[in-house]
């Protein structure tokens, strides 16, 4: 008796405060999809609660609904459900965040409880963005890449090869026991360490997350053998060509191909003058030409 009599206060303390729970504390929605956050009063003795709900992103708080109404770009895709219950339409990427219920009760003893959803968008992913060297000659390295960044959460890659699957190690598969490569879902990369024919084929990949999948379309990879003994043929001939020309520009040097000719190359020159002769410069005559024993 004594001891009911100790716990009737803190009973009555617990019926006269204001207390919030929830259905489910973490939602998950795909984008364009409606999603409901529940905010349910479990109990308060207070007619007209005040309800306010917040979003917290990226350490940023700002209001969705206040003062009986809805705020930002909520207005026109987000309503209060049950008194208390926000239901978003629409559900966008950047919906992704903290949301906190707040309730303000003021005839309860405890006057203001409070209760935070976390939701989650999720994207389905973009078509991924494939890059396949067109041509790679046997035994050299070649790296495929695979990738998105529009997707949430974080899409995961495959790879395949003429429509199969590749493994993600070559040695869980004997379809791919020759093959040796290493293949990261994480980042979307193909790496063959030292390719051989039969990694020639059709390359694909698919990009995937919770909301869904993406293909890039196939891109052909073909691996060549490599004529070592072509090459060092083909260096050959070219050094010979250029020992062969530069011989003959050496020879025509020698026999003077390439010096001034003399003939009809030189610019003319005015006849010299003989000794003991003088001109005069006329107009009409030009040079007049006497000799110095001529006597006016």
């Amino acid at each position: 008796m004594a001891l009911r009599i100790l716990l009737l206060p803190l009973l009555g303390y617990r019926l006269l405060a204001v207390e919030l729970t929830s259905s489910n504390t973490k939602p998950v929605v795909q984008e364009f999809q409606s999603v409901e956050l529940s905010c349910i009063i479990k109990s308060t003795i207070t007619p007209d609660p005040r309800i306010e709900w917040k979003k917290i992103r990226d350490g940023e708080t700002s209001y969705v609904f206040f003062d009986n109404k809805m705020q930002g770009d909520f207005v026109t895709r987000a309503e209060i459900l049950s008194r208390t219950s926000l239901v978003i339409k629409n559900t966008t990427r950047m919906d992704t965040a903290t949301y906190r219920c707040e309730v303000a009760a003021p005839s309860d003893t405890k006057t203001i409880d409070e209760i935070n959803i976390q939701l989650t968008v999720q994207v389905k992913p973009m078509t991924p963005r494939c890059t396949v060297p067109k041509a790679v000659p046997v035994g050299k390295t070649a790296s495929l890449h695979c990738h998105e960044n529009e997707g949430y959460p974080k899409s995961t890659y495959s790879w395949y090869r003429n429509s199969e699957p590749l493994s993600p190690d070559s040695r869980s598969n004997a379809k791919f026991h020759n093959s040796s490569y290493t293949l990261n879902p994480s980042t979307g990369t193909l790496v063959f360490h030292a390719v051989h024919k039969g990694d020639t084929g059709r390359y694909s990949c698919i990009a995937t997350n919770d909301a869904g999948f993406a293909k890039c379309e196939e891109q052909e990879m073909e691996v060549y053998d490599l004529n070592i003994g072509g090459i060092i043929g083909g260096v050959l001939v070219v050094l010979a060509v250029l020992v062969l020309i530069t011989l003959g520009i050496c020879c025509a040097y020698r026999r003077g191909y390439f010096a001034n000719s003399k003939e009809g190359g030189e610019s003319y020159k005015t006849p010299a003058k003989p000794d003991g002769v003088n001109y005069i410069r006329t107009d009409d005559e030009g040079d007049f030409r006497h000799k110095s024993s001529f006597v006016i």
